[in-house]
């Protein structure tokens, strides 16, 4: 009773310090949860912003991937969807290795699947094109693809997917094309060659490998400009298009778009050869969600198909994560450390000021360790109620910051909490050691007597 008597006078006189010892620590408290929440949910939030840009694995014919390493070039089933825009016969022919449009929807059987967020098929042709109903010797490139899809998954699921959902930087005038029918989407390029507008009719026509002249009008029910060279394609619905090619079930491309985990040393081993790694490792890479694992698991489930991530995306996305964490993490660690200075000057300050009432406890009898866990016991209280509100107050500052630049609530997990006042208690204890030694060298005599 007679600390706690103490305890609420020294309290009482000294009001305003032990307020702004609270105070840093609640600020501290603030910064430390609302970083270290936002450094514990970033990787999804990051991925899945940096991932609106594109898709991160791509998925093609094996004999098309041959070729790609060997001549070092991109792949080429991209290359017919931006190459060939000058109109007239063209000097880029069309695939002919294929994969199975129906087999693109094992995607969202693979262990990973729910990091699947898109996909979307490509057939990638040239046609000659004539606007509404005429002729001409235009030959332009083709990409037969989904726009919002919905597929019924063998799990009695359904999923939406298709390059709608994937080029969100794109700027869109008029509507997107609709799947299995004959409307169509164009590049602003394009368009501009052909002097074509949003309802126009383009009539396609097209002499497959069969010797068959085949002839389809498609309504242009939107533009789009992508900024690079994809402006200068025609999209369209890619049943119309396999019609048009007499290609039936056939696309040569697969973009795929996943969240994936930055890759590390066990990530790279595993993209140079899966074979290599032990039995342990294997179990590890295999379940994570590398962009490496999940690409060899989509090979799995598509026959004859080889699956790469797009090695700047993954890069990108890798290099960001880690910048971004590194600065959160630098920020909790100088807040850390303002609060260790402030609360050891506060409390020199409050020791000074109340060296006779400390001087009187030891005259009485109260030993070194009985006041200097008195001291302690005042920081104490007062740093863990700043704590405890500092832990209210980030919370909600780590969901301003996931709004304002991610568009989403922050998943605060428990461990943020208990890492922070961890952190705060070793901080605390820190700077109260120069405090302490302080009051064991207070000479009860000297001080009572004013030397």
């Amino acid at each position: 009773m007679f600390f706690l008597r103490m305890i609420f006078r020294s309290f009482s006189r000294q009001f305003k310090r032990r307020l702004l010892i609270a105070v840093t620590v609640c600020l501290s408290a603030t910064v430390s949860v609302a970083m270290l929440g936002v450094v514990f949910d970033v990787g999804d939030k990051l991925n899945a912003e940096l991932s609106t840009y594109g898709s991160n694995i791509t998925v093609q014919p094996k004999s098309d991937a041959v070729i790609s390493d060997l001549y070092s070039t991109d792949d080429a089933a991209g290359a017919a969807g931006t190459s060939d825009s000058t109109g007239g016969s063209g000097t880029t022919s069309d695939p002919t290795s294929f994969l199975k449009e129906s087999d693109a929807k094992n995607i969202k059987t693979i262990f990973w699947a729910f990091n699947i967020t898109n996909f979307a098929p490509q057939l990638n042709i040239h046609a000659n094109a004539g606007v509404n109903g005429g002729s001409g010797q235009v030959s332009i490139p083709i990409v037969g693809t989904w726009f919002n899809k919905t597929l019924k998954l063998d799990t009695g699921e359904s999923t939406v997917v298709g390059v709608q959902g994937m080029r969100s930087w794109w700027t869109v005038q008029g509507a997107w094309p609709k799947d299995d029918t004959d409307q169509a989407m164009i590049g602003v390029n394009l368009a501009d060659k052909l002097g074509v507008k949003i309802g126009d009719t383009l009539t396609l026509t097209k002499t497959t490998a069969s010797g068959v002249n085949n002839v389809q009008p498609v309504k242009i029910v939107g533009t789009y400009d992508s900024g690079d060279d994809a402006a200068n394609s025609l999209y369209m619905a890619s049943s119309v298009a396999q019609t048009l090619a007499d290609l039936p079930d056939s696309v040569d491309k697969i973009e795929v778009k996943a969240l994936t985990t930055p890759e590390n040393d066990l990530a790279r081993k595993a993209a140079k050869n899966p074979a290599a790694l032990t039995s342990e490792e294997w179990e590890t890479w295999y379940c994570t969600a590398y962009a490496s694992s999940i690409a060899y698991q989509i090979e799995e489930v598509i026959p004859g198909s080889v699956a790469k991530q797009v090695r700047q995306v993954a890069a990108l996305q890798g290099d960001v994560m880690n910048k971004t964490r590194a600065v959160m993490i630098l920020m909790t660690a100088l807040s850390l450390v303002a609060a260790a200075i402030a609360v050891a000057n506060l409390m020199a300050a409050s020791i000074g000021e109340r060296g006779n009432e400390l001087a009187l406890l030891k005259a009485i009898g109260a030993t070194d360790g009985a006041v200097s866990r008195l001291m302690l016991a005042e920081t104490a209280v007062i740093s863990l109620v700043g704590a405890i509100i500092g832990a209210g107050l980030g919370s909600g500052v780590a969901q301003i910051v996931g709004q304002v630049v991610f568009g989403s609530g922050i998943t605060m997990r428990p461990m943020v909490f208990v890492l922070v006042f961890v952190l705060l208690a070793i901080t605390i204890l820190i700077a109260s050691v120069s405090s302490i030694r302080s009051i064991l060298r207070l000479r009860p005599a000297e001080v009572l007597h004013g030397r």
